[in-house]
């Protein structure tokens, strides 16, 4: 049972969207596919950050959670960018 599986692990609801997005992503030849799941990847990783901040005690987990945000919000604005460069639509 999903219920159980997750109990107790404060990710496990970001996990599962993130593989679900991930899993999605299927347009377009290697490089796109890779670019959309990367984006869904980096995306999971500051879902997942969030959470880490909203919950977690320990104050280098949070410096680093904050630092993860910061560096997943470049990346993947960076892989939006060559999606738009490549002439297809961002997500």
């Amino acid at each position: 049972d999903m219920q159980a599986m997750m109990a107790g692990n404060p990710y496990g609801q970001a996990e599962m969207d993130m593989h679900q997005k991930m899993m999605a992503a299927k347009r377009g030849d290697a490089s796109e596919i890779w670019t959309r799941k990367m984006i869904e990847h980096h995306r999971g990783a500051m879902t997942m950050s969030r959470v880490a901040l909203r919950e977690a005690k320990d104050a280098e987990t949070r410096r680093m959670a904050q630092m993860t945000i910061d560096k997943q919000t470049k990346d993947v604005a960076e892989l939006q960018a060559w999606l738009r460069k490549h002439g297809k639509p961002a997500q």
